[in-house]
């Protein structure tokens, strides 16, 4: 429940993952309109899309750059929340049980006797 308070109290949200099944974190943060920095690897560039910058997550002259852009350029940061707010929007419980029905109806034809 603390969560969103969190994200929303944050001037940056920095997730310099090396590994993600999905990326919520990124997502939630995105939701909230934190001005987001993840990594360019696995799945977390699908999720940012262009509304968060990413780095890779060994970088770290690549990330404190980053960083500095977003705390010191308020338009970065504008566009960063808007743009995230509207690609988290994206990812709803909704859609992924209508995507994952849609895989099963796919599976369930293809194995139809």
């Amino acid at each position: 429940a603390e969560l969103p308070l969190w994200y929303n109290a944050a001037e940056l949200f920095v997730y310099p993952s090396h590994y993600e099944g999905f990326g919520l974190p990124v997502a939630e943060a995105m939701a909230c309109g934190t001005p987001t920095i993840t990594s360019n690897v696995s799945s977390l560039p699908e999720v940012a899309g262009n509304a968060a910058l990413t780095v890779g997550p060994a970088d770290t002259q690549g990330l404190a750059g980053a960083i500095a852009s977003v705390l010191s350029d308020a338009q970065l940061r504008a566009q960063l929340k808007e743009r995230g707010v509207a690609q988290a929007a994206q990812f709803t419980w909704r859609r992924v049980a209508e995507q994952t029905a849609q895989v099963y109806a796919r599976v369930l034809k293809r194995h139809a006797p």
